[in-house]
């Protein structure tokens, strides 16, 4: 019946060109954080925050997928929901999935109360191959917020990780009046929590008033901390430290915005093939009310593969299995870029690999979404000057005028270093990884049905490399 129920949805929205096609989204309703990344044999499994009522934040249940190759999935019954009159019963939150010695174990946030206003922290395992289960008798396993957070209520999103015979947690949560913490707990059953201290905090505004989402993990002989600030605004921002870690303190050495766009609560996990595997929360750009029209709201990234380069910048590569599936391919031969040229490739479904060599003073990059008269269209362009990559929304108001609305982040190229430009363009989903370290993702809803054109841009510019594939749908919508 599952798989009934959810093909049935799927061929419902299937027509939505805002939709994504080889993104992950459930079959309807609501999604945010990813959850539970976990490896188990050889299925990859995804747990996501999900709303089964409708396409809007409420009743956070864990949805669930698997795939065979990080690309394809299929729908899996809920995983969590929550119980009524438990220390979940108005929620269960963002967590984490490890492996107990061959038992699947996930952590979650519990909430209880009006708004959820008691956050706690409990498990539950899995006897069937992750597919049902059991909530622990002992739960809430840490329902206290450290005493220096000054605060009860902001106490989230565990993620665990084991060194030797012991387990360690990290929590995300605020110091009250002062800005963002990571707490730090260790276990020796996963059951039974000590608290050690905050593995790092920060006063800086820059940095948000929360600290949600944790994730700490090492990369070659680094430690990485990854966190979404939380700042009270319309716009929060994840974040990424890379520095030593010893006697449970982390020290960075450097920091960087990890995505400028729409990407929010990344959560990572190690495949069999030890790979750091990332995937993120896309977040939609249009009204509440529009996204329950819409009748789905929440996308998944393709899954990033995470290194470090020797300046212990955070590198990120879609994963090589996003390639298998792409279909008719379109080359352009290297060219002097001295205008707009519209090219012979339509399409809401693309891959994109671009690589330019930009004058000083000049610029380059790609109209998207573009209508046939370009009043319509999605603008990626990368500036020499000043090293600036930004994305422009153009969109069409009914009395001939039109909106835009820009974002941008800094780029900056090294002496003779080439821009290399990672376009996935997928429905209203753009992500763009710029010479894989400079992430920005960002939504795209075009008015206009047949706003499917592709444009080089640019000016004192070359263009050395340009490949296109178009790409097909992941999901089987007939039997």
């Amino acid at each position: 019946m599952l798989q009934q129920d959810t093909l049935s949805q799927r061929q419902l929205l299937a027509g939505d060109i805002h939709r994504p096609r080889y993104h992950f989204l459930p079959p309807g309703n609501w999604m945010n954080d990813p959850n539970g990344l976990i490896q188990w044999g050889d299925k990859y499994h995804l747990f996501y925050q999900y709303n089964p009522d409708g396409a809007y934040h409420a009743n956070m249940h864990w949805g669930h997928a698997v795939s065979d190759d990080l690309i394809h999935w299929q729908d899996l019954p809920v995983a969590l929901a929550p119980t009524p009159g438990g220390p979940d019963e108005s929620g269960c939150f963002s967590g984490c999935a490890v492996d107990n010695n061959g038992v699947p174990t996930i952590f979650y946030t519990s909430t209880a109360g009006e708004r959820s206003s008691i956050q706690t922290q409990s498990i539950a395992t899995s006897n069937d191959d992750l597919l049902a289960w059991i909530k622990h008798p002992a739960n809430p396993i840490i329902s206290q917020v450290p005493v220096e957070s000054g605060q009860t209520r902001d106490f989230r999103d565990p993620f665990v990780w084991r060194e030797g015979d012991t387990w360690y947690m990290v929590l995300g949560s605020q110091v009250k009046d002062v800005g963002g913490v990571v707490f730090l707990y260790r276990s020796s059953n996963l059951v039974d929590w000590e608290y050690l201290n905050p593995l790092l905090s920060s006063d800086n505004p820059r940095y948000g008033l929360i600290w949600e989402c944790p994730n700490f993990f090492k990369l070659g002989d680094k430690w990485v901390l990854i966190i979404s600030a939380h700042t009270g605004a319309t716009v929060d921002t994840v974040y990424y430290f890379v520095g030593d870690y010893h006697n449970f303190r982390f020290t960075p050495q450097y920091g960087a915005v990890l995505d400028y766009g729409n990407m929010y609560a990344p959560l990572t996990f190690t495949d069999s093939q030890q790979r750091r595997l990332m995937f993120g929360w896309l977040r939609e750009a249009r009204p509440v009310n529009d996204q329950r029209r819409a009748g789905w709201s929440g996308v998944q990234s393709i899954a990033r593969i995470l290194t470090l380069n020797e300046n212990n910048r955070l590198i990120m590569k879609p994963v090589p299995e996003l390639e298998t599936i792409r279909g008719q391919h379109h080359s352009v031969d290297p060219m002097p870029i001295t205008q707009t040229t519209t090219l012979g490739v339509t399409g809401l479904a693309l891959d994109i690999v671009a690589e330019f060599d930009v004058e000083a003073s000049g610029h380059c990059g790609f109209s998207l979404v573009c209508s046939a008269d370009g009043t319509e269209r999605i603008d990626i362009i990368y500036r020499a000057e000043g090293g600036l990559l930004s994305v422009q929304k153009v969109n069409p108001e009914l009395n001939g005028a039109l909106t835009i609305h820009s974002r941008e982040t800094p780029h900056e190229l090294a002496p003779g270093e080439t821009l290399k430009l990672r376009i996935l363009l997928d429905g209203s989903v753009i992500e763009i990884i710029a010479n894989e370290r400079t992430s920005l993702t960002s939504r795209f809803y075009a008015l206009n049905a047949g706003s499917e054109h592709v444009r080089l841009l640019g000016a004192q510019a070359r263009l050395l490399a340009l490949d296109i594939w178009e790409m097909p749908s992941i999901w089987q919508l007939s039997q």
